[in-house]
């Protein structure tokens, strides 16, 4: 079974290193697609993670496991980083072009800091 190992050191500190790269190019050109682009890329990597995790068979199961459960908790964490940059970026353009948020995004969430 071919696993994409996010939870080796490397892997995780280039993916790190990429997703913060992504979040400050959409920061400087205000353009909330770039980290849509990541978030849905994570969001591929925990859909194909579960599947993977739930056909694990009995032998494979000892080997296997605590890897794909490593992954799946990276991918939950990133998701995390990656939806409320999201909603930072997208709240960053709609001052700078002067638009009205329909829902302030982050209003919620700054309220209860």
């Amino acid at each position: 079974m071919f696993i994409i190992d996010v939870s080796n050191t490397l892997n995780l500190v280039l993916l790190l290193a990429a997703t913060v790269l992504l979040i400050f190019l959409g920061k400087e050109i205000k353009k909330p697609v770039v980290p849509a682009i990541a978030l849905t890329l994570f969001l591929i990597l925990i859909v194909i993670h579960c599947v993977q995790f739930s056909l694990l068979t009995e032998e494979t199961t000892e080997f296997y496991r605590p890897v794909l459960l490593k992954c799946l908790t990276i991918d939950s964490v990133m998701i995390f980083i990656t939806f409320f940059s999201y909603l930072w970026i997208d709240d960053i353009e709609c001052k700078f072009h002067k638009k009205k948020s329909i829902d302030n995004s982050l209003d919620w969430f700054w309220g209860k800091v």
